[in-house]
C-alpha cells in the first residue's frame, strides 16, 4: 500500500478531529489529544512535534509524538551502569555540556506511548514510514544531539528492531514494575491475606507507621492551592531517583484533573496538616497506572510515607477493579515486596550526526541497568 507524504505539527491542537477518530487510539487515554494537549500547555520548556502518516485516500493510519528537552551529561551517565573510564571518556566527549535530545514517546511516562498504527494496517510498513518521518523531524531541530525512541515491550522488539537499520542503538532500561490482581481481591484484607506472613507483616507496619497521616484526594481546585508544595515534593523525590530527563510542570495535573475527573488521581498526605506527600495515578483501561509521587524524605523513615503510598496504590487498583497496577520504574525491589513482577524495556537512542553515532554505540552497548533482588511474596510461590 502506498502512503502520503507525513504531515507534522507543532501542536495537538492543529490535528484534525477527523485524524483522531479515524486512528481509532482514544481507547488508550495517552493517545488522546485531551491528555496530550495537558503537557503541551503546562511545560512551555519543552518543544512538541506531532507526525501523522496518511494513506492514498488521506486518512490518519498512523501517528508519533515527540518533545525536545535539554539534558545535562552527568544526569544521563550519574547513574548508568558502566565503568568510571567509559563515564569520562563520554564527559570529555560531550565537554560536560548539557545535551539537546528528541524523545519519541512520552518523557514523563513509562511505556510504549510515542507511536501509533491504526488496527488492521500494514504495520511493518507504516513503521518504516514513521521511522522516516522522524528522520525528518530529527534533521529540522536545531542543535539537536541525538534521538530516544522509548519504551519496547518484548513483544514489540521484532518489528522495533529495525531501528538498528537506521543507526539506532537498543539499550535496555530499567523495567515497569507491574502487579496483576486478582479478580477475587475485593479488598486490600484479601490482597494480604495472598501474602506470605513476613510480607504480610511488611504492609501492616508501613499501614501502622503511617496511622499518624491523614489521606485525602484532591480536587483540581485542591491540587492547584498545594501546587508550590506538590512540586517541592515531586522535585525532592525525582532528585533521588535514577534518571529524570525532565521536570515536570505540575500545572499539568491541574490540567489533567479538570479534563479527566475521577479518571485521575492526586492523593494528598498530610502530618500536623502539613503536605508530607502525594501520589498520582490515571486509570486507564483496565490498568491503574502509578505517574509521579512526592514525599519528604526526612519524615518518611519515621511515617513508612513511600511504603503507605506503595499500600494505597494496591488499595486503588482494587477499588477500581483494575486488573493490572503499573507501578512505574525506579525501586524496583520493594515494588517487588508488592507483587509486581518487572516488564522489560527497550529504547532505542541514536547521535543526530552519523560520524558521532558511531564513535558512541560501544559505548551504548556497554550500558547495563542495576540489578535488583525479585521477591516472590505470595503465598505458594518460592523465594
Amino acid at each position: 500500500m502506498s502512503y502520503a507524504s507525513p504531515i507534522f505539527y507543532n501542536t495537538i491542537n492543529d490535528i484534525p478531529s477527523e485524524y483522531w477518530e479515524q486512528l481509532g487510539c482514544g481507547t488508550n487515554t495517552y493517545y488522546t489529544p485531551e491528555f496530550l494537549r495537558t503537557y503541551e500547555l503546562a511545560n512551555d520548556d519543552i518543544v512538541f512535534r506531532y507526525i501523522v502518516i496518511v494513506n492514498a485516500q488521506k486518512e490518519a493510519v498512523a501517528f508519533a509524538s515527540t518533545q525536545v528537552v535539554t539534558i545535562p551529561i552527568e544526569t544521563i551517565t550519574q547513574n548508568i551502569k558502566i565503568s568510571e573510564r567509559l563515564k569520562s571518556v563520554i564527559h570529555r566527549l560531550f565537554c560536560n555540556s548539557s545535551l539537546k535530545i528528541m524523545f519519541c514517546g512520552n518523557i514523563f511516562l513509562s511505556g510504549e506511548y510515542g507511536t501509533f498504527i491504526k488496527k488492521d494496517e500494514d504495520t511493518n510498513a507504516l513503521f518504516h514510514e514513521l521511522v522516516a518521518a522522524l528522520k525528518t523531524v530529527m534533521k529540522d531541530t536545531k542543535r539537536l544531539h541525538g534521538v530516544f525512541v522509548k519504551d519496547f515491550k518484548e513483544t514489540s522488539l521484532k518489528l522495533t528492531d529495525q531501528l538498528k537499520d537506521y543507526g539506532y542503538v537498543p539499550m535496555k532500561v530499567e523495567p515497569n514494575m507491574i502487579i496483576t490482581l486478582n479478580p477475587e481481591w475485593t479488598s486490600f484484607d484479601d490482597y494480604k491475606d495472598a501474602l506470605k506472613s513476613k510480607y504480610r507483616v511488611k504492609a501492616n507496619k508501613a499501614d501502622s507507621k503511617s496511622d499518624a497521616l491523614t489521606v485525602k484526594e484532591f480536587t483540581y481546585q485542591e491540587i492547584d492551592h498545594y501546587k508550590s508544595e506538590l512540586q517541592a515534593l515531586y522535585e525532592n523525590t525525582i532528585a533521588n531517583a535514577n534518571f529524570n530527563a525532565q521536570v515536570l510542570d505540575l500545572d499539568t495535573y491541574i490540567l489533567l484533573k479538570k479534563t479527566f475527573g475521577d479518571q485521575f488521581i492526586v492523593k494528598g498526605y498530610f502530618l500536623d496538616e502539613k503536605l508530607v506527600g502525594f501520589l498520582s495515578a490515571m486509570r486507564n483501561g483496565d490498568n491503574l497506572d502509578a505517574h509521579f509521587i512526592g514525599l519528604n524524605y526526612d519524615l518518611n523513615k519515621n511515617y513508612a510515607i513511600y511504603p503507605r503510598i506503595l499500600n494505597d496504590y494496591v488499595r486503588l487498583g482494587i477499588l477500581h477493579e483494575a486488573k493490572r497496577i503499573n507501578l512505574g520504574r525506579t525501586a524496583s525491589e520493594i515494588k517487588s515486596t508488592l507483587g509486581a513482577k518487572p516488564q522489560d524495556l527497550t529504547c532505542y537512542c541514536r547521535h543526530k550526526r552519523p560520524l558521532l553515532n558511531s564513535l558512541i554505540q560501544p559505548f551504548i552497548k556497554n550500558i547495563k541497568i542495576k540489578d535488583f533482588k525479585e521477591h516472590s511474596p505470595f503465598k505458594g510461590k518460592t523465594a
